[in-house]
């Protein structure tokens, strides 16, 4: 039943993601029908455009953090995810800065990383930017996350969610995604620690025995 219910949480939380360019999607289309003032249509063109794009980076990062890809291989390439961090947060209010070193890492890893870079972007409404270093080991490595914004902070509940403070029925389409990670995070040898300072908020997670690190040409 508890598999049942993350799922049912994972699903809802990618329909959450994506209702509101689809449903921008449909107001351009309905513009188009309905208006036919020349600036009008070149508005919701443009609508119909900046919407597509933004469902599209939408979806392709729920593939990569949520759903099975690469499920073919244990691994994925982390120029991969840089990609899809990037499509998903360009044009917006943050900016990403990548440092990693172009290997493959276990597939839930890369998957972690993506989400808790995703989650940094969250901690930074009003925008900034978010760093992030990818460390390898032989035994495992880190994964730092800095993001940097006016009135940078963490939410409790989604703390208590990453912590695995928080009971399965008390899960919602918030707090899915953060307690995931942290499951992930445990199964890899560590957990996710999150501090905060003024307009700062620093993620790490440091990981062992990770299934890596094939260098990629």
């Amino acid at each position: 039943m508890d598999d049942l219910r993350i799922s049912a949480l994972m699903c809802s939380k990618v329909c959450h993601d994506l209702i509101s360019p689809v449903g921008a999607l449909g107001n351009g289309i309905e513009v188009l029908n309905e208006d036919q003032d020349p600036e009008m249509r070149e508005h919701a063109m443009a609508l119909i455009e900046a919407s597509a794009q933004q469902a599209s980076a939408k979806l392709q990062f729920a593939r990569l953090a949520y759903g099975a890809s690469g499920s073919a291989g244990s691994q994925i390439d982390l120029r991969e995810a840089e990609n899809v961090l990037k499509n998903l947060m360009g044009g917006g209010k943050v900016t990403l800065n990548w440092n990693a070193p172009a290997v493959t890492l276990d597939k839930d890893l890369v998957k972690l990383l993506a989400n808790l870079v995703h989650m940094a972007g969250d901690t930074i409404p009003r925008g900034g930017e978010v760093t992030v270093d990818v460390m390898l080991t032989p035994e495992g490595g880190l994964f730092k996350i800095v993001s940097k914004g006016v009135k940078a902070r963490f939410a409790d509940e989604v703390r208590a969610a990453i912590n695995g403070e928080i009971a399965i029925d008390a899960l919602d389409a918030r707090s899915i995604i953060p307690y995931v990670c942290g499951e992930i995070a445990r199964r890899h040898g560590g957990g996710v620690e999150v501090e905060v300072g003024e307009d700062v908020v620093t993620i790490t997670n440091r990981f062992v025995k990770a299934a890596q690190e094939s260098a990629v040409a």
